[in-house]
């Protein structure tokens, strides 16, 4: 993110969510985004994953300049560029591990016998194999995360957005649960950002980057 603005008019006053935001992370690098409510977390994370558009400055994802992009090209560049694992898994409820993840493709690049590779390649890389067939209600709160970070890995990202991953663990679970996310970025170069508001996870990731009233400071 170079300069990034984005302002909201609210009646005769312009509300400013996110103020000249100046953000580079690394291939590789995951960073945590702390700050209280209301400060720009989910605004910042929302224009990084092209959910909304930038007033201002530039936004560029791996390689892809996607400030000033329509919505059509916003919701293919999500299909293909983004990973999201949301605070509350967002799982489809009546789908097994393996349907969550093959549902990703569907509307993306990858479709038939290569999708469902990719799908039980990844369960089997975060220790889902048996679960496969599974449904959410059938599943501990640490593998639905883990189905959830999988789903994110489908489309093979250059960015994945996690929203407070460990908020609904309990600290063991949520020690692993950032193992994992480590792990899995590291191992596949790929940069993350993760919305937390424990500052105990911040040691598992690479640099820390505070935000409050939307404005960003290291």
């Amino acid at each position: 993110m170079t300069n990034v603005r984005k302002v909201y008019r609210m009646g005769d006053t312009d509300v400013v969510a996110l103020d000249h935001a100046e953000l580079t992370v690394a291939s590789d690098e995951i960073v945590a985004l702390v700050g209280p409510s209301g400060s720009g977390k989910t605004t910042l994370c929302s224009i990084a994953g092209g959910i909304l558009s930038a007033t201002d400055g530039s936004v560029v994802v791996g390689d892809e300049e996607i400030t000033g992009y329509s919505d059509k090209q916003l919701t293919r560049f999500r299909q293909n560029r983004v990973g999201f694992v949301f605070q509350s898994v967002n799982l489809v409820p009546f789908l097994t591990a393996r349907e969550n993840l093959l549902v990703v493709d569907e509307l993306g690049r990858r479709q038939g016998r290569p999708a469902r590779e990719r799908a039980d390649r990844l369960l089997d890389e975060l220790g889902l194999a048996d679960r496969a067939k599974n449904l959410p209600s059938q599943l501990s709160g640490g593998q639905k995360q883990r189905v959830a970070i999988g789903r994110a890995l489908m489309n093979e990202p250059s960015l994945v957005l996690f929203d407070e991953p460990t908020s609904a663990l309990d600290t063991k679970l949520g020690i692993q649960v950032m193992e994992l996310i480590r792990s899995e970025m590291k191992s596949r170069g790929t940069a993350a950002i993760v919305v937390t508001h424990d500052e105990r996870i911040t040691e598992y990731c690479d640099r820390t980057v505070h935000i409050i009233d939307g404005v960003l400071a290291a």
